[in-house]
């Protein structure tokens, strides 16, 4: 993978990841942390459009429309989780 094409996957994880905190209302986790949800986010919203069937278009902004609805799901269970504990 090339460096360039790296640094802007984790930019949109990390825009996701800000994003879904503030949806959230404040559950996110830091730089580092929303990064690391924008990225498992967007790997859970793929998932979950896919198995609705459902296409988010292409390009950046659906990328990021998909990673911050799978980071908003991602961040709720972890509440949830947390809640619980």
């Amino acid at each position: 993978m090339d460096p360039v094409n790296i640094l802007i996957w984790l930019a949109l994880g990390a825009i996701a990841g800000f994003i879904a905190g503030q949806l959230m209302k404040g559950r996110g986790f830091g730089v580092v942390g929303n990064i690391i949800v924008g990225i498992l986010g967007s790997f859970l919203g793929g998932f979950i459009f896919s198995q609705l069937g459902v296409s988010t278009g292409g390009g950046m902004l659906g990328s990021i429309f998909t990673a911050v609805i799978g980071a908003v799901v991602l961040l709720f269970i972890v509440g949830l989780v947390k809640r619980n504990t």
